[in-house]
């Protein structure tokens, strides 16, 4: 069945180490115990990643155990205008840096949350400290020093998301291979409030215009993968509303993970393309789907580039901000137009 619903609470793999039930839920209704993997450590891969943004400007931050390696990464990002880094940005044009510190063999060392709705995700080394706490409830903190960020100088955030009850994307996708599975949840529309510093500015989040989201994830992969993602968050006469998107990733047969949101409820979507034209990355594109819910077009602003080729390891990623504008079809026929809503759509492919 397309877009299955789990609805009842049970662990995630059984004795054999495999999904119980493939599909999707509006909240972890089943539970993720890294101690019922059959497959090695080296293959598990865990991280909670951070995205906040402002229309002029945006932070992620992301705490990741992939087995045999760790990657810990901060980004900063501008997106022209007064917001831009000066000194870094000629003529106020986009601009990005990211940071990442690289730790061998983690493999669980960094005992990462079995649920996403509490406990802490940190990481620290001499020159990186940074903590997810769900501790408050209701609230997400998000806590940074990273020294030597760029050009020698240190980048410093505190941020707060606030999370009231509201539905979320959790998504459980298996793969043929044996023991290979994918648990992950999106959480949109927080409300963010705080700031990130760097070379002497500060850059302020506004909960009344200003979104966080949490892509939380744990897993068994297989070796060869491509993805799509994009989402984004805004309000609507007061209300938020929201809007995660993608597909490649896994067997997902048994349910998309397209949805919207809107003031704290999901509209379950079916499919969604994303026509990324071949001229590049920064020319617009365009989201059609089957369903005639989710027709949109986005104009980049800014590809957050990275290509990384070390044979065994390979990754080609573009994760591209930019103005989105179209219709989105809620589940009871109700219209959203949205104009020029800062987002973010991605391709990503990796091996590792």
């Amino acid at each position: 069945m397309r877009n299955h619903e789990i609805t009842k609470k049970q662990l995630l793999l059984d004795v054999d180490g495999e999904l119980r039930e493939p599909g999707w839920s509006r909240s972890m209704v089943q539970q993720y115990r890294r101690s019922m993997i059959k497959a090695p450590k080296w293959r598990i891969k865990e991280w909670d990643y951070y995205l906040v943004v402002n229309k002029d400007f945006a932070a992620a931050f992301t705490v990741s155990d992939d087995g045999y390696i760790g990657l810990q990464s901060v980004s900063l990002l501008t997106f022209g205008g007064d917001a831009a880094v000066h000194g870094y940005s000629p003529a106020g044009a986009p601009w990005e840096h990211t940071e990442t510190v690289l730790n061998p063999f983690p493999m669980g060392k960094l005992q990462l949350p079995d649920h996403s709705a509490s406990g802490v995700t940190r990481f620290a080394d001499k020159r990186l400290q940074m903590q997810f706490s769900a501790e408050q409830k209701g609230k997400r903190i998000i806590t940074c020093h990273f020294d030597r960020f760029h050009d020698g100088k240190p980048l410093e955030a505190n941020i707060t998301l606030e999370q009231p009850p509201m539905d979320s994307m959790v998504i459980a996708t298996p793969w043929p291979e044996e023991h290979a599975f994918y648990y992950n949840q999106k959480i949109n529309c927080m409300r963010a409030s705080g700031y990130v510093e760097f070379d002497g500015h500060r850059y302020e989040f506004d909960p009344l215009t200003d979104f966080g989201t949490l892509d939380w994830g744990r897993g068994v992969w297989t070796y060869d993968n491509t993805w799509f993602w994009g989402s984004g968050n805004t309000d609507i006469e007061g209300k938020a509303f929201g809007w995660n998107i993608g597909y490649g990733f896994g067997d997902t047969s048994a349910a998309s993970e397209n949805i919207l949101f809107y003031d704290g409820k999901a509209h379950k979507l079916d499919d969604v393309t994303f026509n990324i034209p071949d001229t590049g990355y920064m020319d617009k594109w365009t989201f059609t789907s089957s369903d005639g819910r989710f027709e949109m077009e986005f104009e980049p602003v800014l590809d957050r580039a990275a290509n990384l080729d070390f044979k065994v390891i390979v990754s080609d990623q573009h994760q591209v901000f930019g103005k989105m504008s179209g219709t989105a079809v809620l589940d009871d026929g109700r219209k959203i137009e949205i104009k020029d809503v800062m987002c973010f759509a991605e391709k990503v492919h990796n091996k590792y």
